[in-house]
């Protein structure tokens, strides 16, 4: 069977690397820093959180630039919330938003529910004019639980879309195999995903330049500007703001990775790829 990388129409041992920004939507600061990151930065992908705030002037912000939702059953942050688009009585906690954790949802949401939610945030996204790019799962609530992740693919394989799935060596742990239920349905994933405690992206992408193995890799990073807005939502603030400066302004990274024969891609080639596939 040929590579991920010779389907994509690269030699078998290629190091390709997807650069994702999560939080699009979120809050301005992070709109404002995607944005950047893809525009002027060496970012390939984003995803848009669809019910927050701030999603629909990201709406107005976009460009044609290579978007996948992040479908979102949580709100995590204490002092900012948002909530499901459908009202969906399953999926809202007591304080008038989703549940904070993925275990809430795992225990009380219904998954018809769940399944018309996400196809909303999807439909919501098209509406606003987004060419989306991939499928994302908000603190990986629809990856990790197999009646969940059955509502994760159906809507991988009704739109056409990849999804960002956890690296392979997670499905014992996860205890069910998740990346071949989504190949036997022709989706398509990244080989690999670096995987991140918390936020800050710095240490891992200079390490995964040199480290990279062949095929297709996805990073992800939380990009957005330092303003008191990003400082009053989240503590981890500074590492967002560093993640902004390492994907705009770090001028040594497109040298290194050009130095480690690094290709960079994003999720666009891969849904061109599943949709030709299928």
């Amino acid at each position: 069977m040929p590579t991920m990388a010779e389907r994509l129409g690269h030699p078998a041992d290629a190091r390709l690397l997807i650069v994702s920004c999560d939080g699009l939507g979120s809050c301005h600061a992070a709109n404002l820093g995607c944005y950047e990151a893809l525009r002027d930065g060496i970012a390939t992908s984003a995803r848009l959180m669809v019910p927050c705030p701030w999603s629909r002037e990201a709406a107005s912000r976009y460009r044609g630039e290579d978007v996948g939702v992040e479908l979102t059953l949580n709100a995590e942050w204490d002092l900012y919330r948002w909530g499901p688009l459908t009202q969906a009585p399953s999926l809202l906690d007591g304080d008038g938003g989703f549940p904070r954790s993925r275990t809430e949802v795992w225990d009380h949401a219904d998954l018809e529910e769940v399944l018309r939610e996400c196809r909303t945030q999807i439909e919501r996204a098209i509406l606003w004019g987004f060419d989306i790019s991939h499928l994302g799962s908000h603190r990986a609530t629809l990856q990790l639980r197999p009646e969940f992740f059955d509502v994760y693919l159906e809507l991988a394989v009704d739109f056409g879309l990849p999804l960002r799935l956890p690296a392979g060596s997670s499905q014992r742990s996860v205890g069910f195999p998740f990346r071949r239920l989504a190949a036997e349905e022709g989706v398509v994933a990244a080989d690999h995903v670096v995987m991140l405690r918390g936020v800050g992206t710095r240490k891992a992408l200079h390490r995964a330049l040199f480290d990279l193995a062949p095929g297709v890799t996805e990073i992800n990073a939380h990009p957005a500007l330092d303003t008191p807005e990003l400082r009053a939502l989240t503590p981890d603030w500074p590492a967002r703001s560093d993640d902004h400066h390492l994907l705009v302004a770090d001028h040594d990274l497109r040298s290194l990775a050009e130095r480690a024969g690094v290709i960079f891609i994003g999720y666009r080639e891969l849904r061109d790829l599943q949709r030709k596939g299928s």
